[in-house]
């Protein structure tokens, strides 16, 4: 039996990426057009998280400003020319493949912004899981009231978050 690994995430993935996030953020749900156009966009920011028994989990990320954070289930049309950030979109494992697996996709989601020359990882957290990514570096950020109304479509209590890498 091989240790679940992340590699590249392709469109024949989709219908597994689906099924997880329909499993995992059933209160958030997004098209899989949705999710398709963000590997048709930023192919080295979307990871899939294989095992011996299929794919477990996913991460889409792609470069983005910070602040303004993507609409949920909306497509983004094209990235920005002049990003400042890796936005982290989702990451989802299910359960019983949880433990570390989070930390080395954002450790690859790393390696891609700092060869981009992007100095910071952003993201969108829900359901409670803060503490999550405060061990893997992430701060909340104090959000006004344009990116309180942004967050509001994401559920209760989400929190925008950043990691600066400079700082690493």
């Amino acid at each position: 039996m091989s240790k679940p690994h992340w590699r590249p995430a392709r469109t024949s993935d989709l219908a597994a990426i689906s099924a997880i996030a329909a499993r995992i953020h059933p209160a958030l749900p997004e098209r899989e057009e949705v999710l398709a156009e963000k590997i048709t966009l930023c192919p080295e920011g979307c990871g899939v998280l294989d095992t011996d028994q299929g794919i477990v989990g996913y991460g889409l990320a792609h470069p983005w400003m910070r602040y303004r954070i993507p609409p949920l289930d909306g497509f983004l049309q094209e990235l920005p020319d002049s990003a400042d950030c890796l936005y982290i979109h989702d990451v989802a494992v299910l359960p019983d493949f949880r433990g570390g697996v989070v930390r080395a996709y954002v450790a690859d989601i790393e390696k891609l912004a700092r060869r981009s020359r992007i100095a910071t990882l952003a993201l969108v957290s829900v359901y409670g899981t803060p503490p999550l990514w405060e061990r893997i570096g992430f701060r909340a950020v104090t959000a006004d009231a344009e990116l309180r109304a942004k967050l509001a479509s994401y559920g209760d209590g989400a929190s925008y978050m950043l990691r600066d890498l400079a700082a690493m």
